[in-house]
């Protein structure tokens, strides 16, 4: 029905930056928030940032001052741009969206497969 698709990921060196890229597509009528979300090995899976169809956005505050999220909604993506990445940064990144699609006629949430980001020290 609708699928995300992460891009982006890759091994940085800390104090360097990543742009992380999330394209919705598939049975979509509009999409409402997007956001990204990591789990690093052995930690629960947390919000980094989310941004509403608006614009509207908020932050984890581990990242706030060096992580900027946006999205181009005539596209139905969502960037995620992480300046200054520490080690702690490192997880797999995964995109969410909560979309109205054309099949069900309701919102769902959907999430995608995930990238890798890995900051070495």
């Amino acid at each position: 029905q609708v699928q995300l698709v992460e891009s982006g990921g890759g091994l940085v060196q800390a104090g360097g930056s990543l742009r992380l890229s999330c394209v919705a597509s598939g049975d979509i009528a509009s999409v409402d928030s997007m956001g990204w979300y990591r789990q690093a090995p052995g930690s629960q899976r947390e919000l980094v940032a989310r941004i509403t169809s608006g614009g509207n956005t908020n932050y984890a505050d581990s990242v706030k001052g060096r992580f900027t999220i946006s999205r181009d909604n005539a596209k139905n993506t969502v960037y995620l741009q992480m300046n200054s990445l520490k080690p702690e940064d490192t997880a797999i990144y995964y995109c969410n969206a909560v979309v109205f699609t054309t099949t069900a006629m309701r919102f769902l949430s959907y999430w995608g497969q995930g990238t890798q980001v890995t900051v070495s020290s």
